[in-house]
């Protein structure tokens, strides 16, 4: 089940939000978000909820073991015995098929090849366990005493499957004092149709463009259309997750609870560096404090420390050579920045910057778009003009005039322009006419959503796959 999605926008979400506050007390509205989001998590593929089930109890265990025995040689002996259990599980269903395959490339080997299927969201629960245990191991936090509280923060549906990365420590109290009243929910839901719009409207639309462009027949098409198409994967990868992350957010805050924001408009930015403080915020902290700190960070091997998150960073996303590429990219250019690259933006107008930064990434998504690292040299060849394709044909150009408006509005949505503006109508204190009109608004754009979920099957969640 994905948030945008007729099923969960009439059925279930209303469903459960009736259930929740038709109780009164803490433990029946817990236990209804756990049942809720155990319902959710099976609904593709029941037999992974025993694998959810499993890395909540080892964590809650060995949380409890670690903090019994915090100090001591045993602690860290738990904590160890945590980290292998996570990461182990993970690479088992994550990466020991890419694993084989490589075995069996460089040795010349036939090992049998194992199939498993990739068990939704393993990358951001495996994380979040993980850090409980770092939390518990460091004094940061107490263990859980009930497992159900445990499993309640784990399984939650609303950051689940595709975050953001939610730390136990910054929903510790809430677990057992949120406040849930009328003005959150409405804040919740203002926040949700935000991220459905993202979604449906435009990530939806981009991503059937950019598929029309970059899966097809690389050697037929124009540099234009090279160019439209990864710009569109551009607008699509970053409305399909911070569109995700949105309404996560807004589920959060209808059931009392606050997570982190883990997008802050990457695209204005004017450096790598920038960049990546503004985007997937909860993965690039998670790895800045458990990794790259630990490590000795700028202090002590920087190099050798980007190299391991960079390529941590990469490898997370996919088991493909390309995220790995990517990922080792994304260092390089961030290590450049540090030495010298950075202080040279700064003297440069900022429209420059800006450029810069844009190349960057849409030479990063088209890394991140092939597995096949053929098609990503092909296609970067037809982008830059150094391949035997045409450079342009009248279809591309009457797809994007046709288009404009919409690429317009796409464009001014990844700025904190709406926002601005948002702001300073909130300044001015909305009467009830100007209530009235927010309300009419988001009824208009779940009417909107729906009318395009219903008439289109296109609804992929790109983030889903990690």
């Amino acid at each position: 089940m994905v948030f945008s999605n007729t099923l969960f926008l009439y059925l279930f979400l209303p469903l459960n939000l009736f259930i929740y506050y038709g109780f009164k007390s803490r433990k029946a509205k817990n236990l209804t978000l756990i049942i809720f989001s155990l319902i959710f998590y099976a609904w593709g593929e029941p037999l992974w909820i025993v694998l959810l089930l499993f890395s909540s109890l080892v964590d809650y265990y060995h949380g409890l073991f670690i903090e019994r025995h915090r100090g001591t040689k045993l602690a860290k002996l738990g904590l160890i015995s945590s980290i292998i259990i996570n990461l182990g599980l993970l690479i088992t269903f994550k990466y020991s098929a890419f694993i084989y395959e490589n075995i069996n490339m460089i040795f010349n080997l036939s090992l049998e090849i194992p199939k498993f299927s990739l068990p939704i969201g393993i990358s951001f629960y495996t994380f979040q366990t993980l850090s409980y245990s770092i939390d518990v191991y460091k004094g940061e936090v107490k263990a859980q005493r009930s497992f159900l509280k445990f499993l309640m923060y784990v399984s939650l549906y609303h950051q689940l499957v595709a975050g953001p990365i939610v730390r136990y420590v910054d929903v510790e109290d809430e677990i057992e004092n949120r406040v849930s009243n009328i003005s959150n929910v409405s804040d919740g839901i203002n926040r949700f149709v935000v991220g459905l719009a993202k979604k449906v409207m435009i990530a939806n639309v981009a991503g059937e463009f950019a598929a029309q462009y970059m899966n097809s027949n690389l050697q037929s098409i124009t540099m234009v259309e090279a160019w439209f198409g990864i710009i569109m994967f551009t607008i699509q990868i970053y409305f399909d997750f911070s569109g995700y992350s949105d309404m996560a957010i807004g589920l959060g805050k209808m059931f009392g609870f606050t997570y982190m924001e883990n997008f802050n408009y990457p695209y204005i930015s004017k450096s790598a560096t920038e960049f990546w403080r503004r985007w997937h915020i909860s993965l690039g902290s998670f790895f800045r404090d458990y990794v790259y700190i630990p490590l000795g960070g700028n202090r002590k091997n920087m190099i050798l420390n980007l190299l391991v998150v960079w390529f941590l960073t990469g490898i997370w996303h996919g088991a493909s050579w390309n995220f790995i590429v990517w990922g080792l990219y994304f260092g390089t250019i961030v290590y450049l920045e540090k030495k010298f690259l950075i202080n040279l933006l700064k003297k440069l107008p900022k429209f420059i910057s800006h450029i810069y930064l844009l190349l960057i990434v849409i030479i990063g998504w088209t890394i991140f778009y092939f597995t096949d690292m053929n098609s990503v040299v092909e296609y970067l060849k037809i982008l830059f003009g150094l391949s035997n394709n045409a450079f342009s044909n009248s279809e591309i150009g009457l797809v994007i005039t046709n288009n404009i408006y919409w690429i317009v509005l796409a464009i001014i949505a990844s700025t904190p322009i709406v926002k601005k503006l948002k702001q300073m109508i909130n300044d001015k204190k909305l009467d009830y006419i100007g209530q009235a009109a927010c309300v009419f608004i988001n009824v208009l754009i779940i009417i909107t959503c729906t009318s395009m979920l219903v008439e289109n099957s296109y609804n992929p969640f790109l983030y889903f796959r990690f």
